[in-house]
């Protein structure tokens, strides 16, 4: 029906111009609007891809038009303050205020609902104290050559190639300021990394920028670039948590000639990491591999990140420590809920658990083997404010990453476009015009101003619970609403066990199918 109208209103157009011409000669300029209109609506009747546009020509495209604009008009018009994801309103708000060096308090008291299931809080004290956040600073591989004594808060691990080159540096000199640490993500280590300063150097599966012509892993090539003085400590990937056994995905649209130079990779091709490693297929040879790249790095601090998949493999991974008497400096515990550029819908929302769980499971595991006090432990996953610094601390974590948290410090509108090389912020794009766009020397100040404010924050926030070090915070100080009526702490919702615990027999029942069907030998079920 749809189709016939508009072949009869076109129709229409034609024959009224037709006859009006004796009266009105110039009645055809009228078709300068009405042809283009018909030739569009002639094209969607004709072409075969799209029903809708097939069968309504014309108006189908507005539902194209709307559904192109969709994420801004939801963004701006229809999601309230507290109901935008990945980030809500009051989120980006706050890191934006902070990073800009403005105004952050809340008037009117908390828009949130303190009785809505999930809301939760900390337990404050009476008697408060004053914390100076610098010297909020936590000390990893202390027995090592090279120690390093890393923020409480520190860039999360992101690419050159998923971000831009103006984006890298102005993270680099942001944290150079503010005296904190850049992840460089598994897409290498570049010259926009360093600027000056701290690098955390992350190892993925692809190896770039350490591997040899035939993808795998290079010592020469690693130790020259492990052992500049910018970089801090080595980071083994072995999963995160936004595509956990799947790889890192680059786009093909990003990979321009020198990212292409600088992974060792061809151009025009999406750049896919291997899921696995290939220089281990054990838990023992994992950890040799971490003695190894201790080595080659002159002694600075190696871990590795994961997001947790099954609890029998990262208990495997412990008995080879307590069995081979290595140990990683820290391990960087990534949730199923983390952030990227580009991964299958599929695995952002169904693979990989959840940070609070897998957080548990780690922090739990070290202390079940007593190998918690020689290793520190990194959350990552959606952290941006000095409560939540706090609440990862609270769980069993030493320090934390954020990555998206330092993307709307350098001006991220969560377009939610990094997949597709428009960012319109310049930030998650190689498009040369849209870079530019991301001025270095003023987003700086402004990665540097958000780490600053967010520390102060969390400083504030142990103080006001009675606490100077973060070492005092346990998980009975988290209060979280199951129910309307019903509060508990986090020592109640999740097991903690004691120190050793998994030492002993018999091992806490919680943990007993894992420990009985994990070994140091292989991650695979015994």
């Amino acid at each position: 029906m749809a189709r016939l109208f508009f072949l009869f209103i076109s129709l229409l157009i034609v024959v009224v111009n037709f006859l009006l011409t004796p009266v009105f000669p110039h009645v055809w300029w009228s078709m300068v609007i009405f042809g283009p209109v018909i030739l569009v609506g002639l094209a969607d009747m004709f072409q075969t891809h799209h029903a809708i546009r097939r069968n309504f020509p014309i108006i189908g495209n507005f539902r194209y038009v709307l559904e192109f604009f969709r994420p801004e008009i939801n963004q701006y018009f229809v999601e309230s303050n507290t109901s935008g994801t990945p980030f809500n309103r009051l989120d980006r708000s706050l890191v934006y205020q902070r990073a800009k060096g403005e105004l952050d308090t809340l008037p009117f008291g908390t828009q949130k609902n303190v009785y809505e299931v999930g809301y939760e809080w900390v337990t404050h004290s009476i008697m408060p104290k004053h914390v100076d956040p610098q010297q909020l600073r936590v000390m990893i591989g202390p027995t090592r050559a090279k120690p390093y004594s890393a923020s409480v808060f520190n860039i999360g691990a992101m690419s050159f190639g998923s971000l831009s080159k103006n984006a890298v540096m102005a993270l680099n000199q942001g944290a150079q300021m503010g005296g904190f640490a850049q992840n460089t993500g598994e897409g290498g280590l570049t010259p926009y990394h360093l600027q000056g300063g701290d690098i955390i150097w992350q190892i993925g599966t692809g190896y770039f920028g350490c591997r040899s012509y035939d993808g795998k892993f290079s010592p020469e090539k690693f130790s020259e670039k492990a052992n500049l003085p910018e970089v801090k400590m080595i980071e083994l990937k072995i999963s995160q948590g936004a595509k956990p056994g799947h790889g890192g995905i680059l786009p093909a649209e990003k990979v321009t000639k020198e990212i292409a130079e600088i992974r060792g990779v061809p151009m025009g091709k999406s750049v896919i990491s291997p899921p696995g490693h290939s220089v281990f297929s054990t838990p023992l040879e994992l950890l040799k591999f971490i003695e190894r790249l201790r080595e080659l790095s002159g002694g600075k601090p190696v871990g590795f990140k994961l997001c947790i998949g099954k609890p029998r493999e990262f208990m495997a991974i412990c008995k080879a420590m307590r069995q081979s008497g290595i140990t990683p400096d820290f391990i960087t515990v990534d949730g199923g809920e983390g952030g990227t550029g580009a991964a299958p819908l599929e695995f952002s929302n169904y693979v990989g658990s959840p940070l609070n769980e897998g957080l548990v499971i780690v922090h739990n595991f070290l202390v079940g083997f007593a190998l918690r006090d020689k290793i520190r432990i990194i959350s990552s996953g959606k952290i941006n404010s000095g409560f939540g610094i706090i609440k990862h601390m609270v769980m069993g974590a030493d320090l934390c990453y954020s990555s998206r948290g330092m993307m709307l410090s350098l001006g991220c509108i969560q377009a939610l476009q990094c997949n597709t090389n428009q960012c319109p912020t310049g930030v998650a794009t190689q498009n040369p015009s849209l870079v530019n766009g991301l001025v270095v020397a003023q987003k700086n100040k402004r990665v540097a101003n958000f780490h600053k404010a967010t520390v102060k924050s969390f400083a504030e926030i142990l103080g006001a619970m009675g606490f100077s070090d973060p070492k005092e915070l346990r998980p009975r100080h988290l209060m979280r609403r199951i129910s309307l009526s019903q509060v508990k702490d986090y020592s109640e919702i999740y097991p903690f066990i004691k120190e050793g615990d998994l030492l002993k027999s018999p091992v806490p029942k919680e943990y007993e199918l894992a420990f009985q069907s994990s070994s140091a030998e292989t991650f695979e079920h015994v």
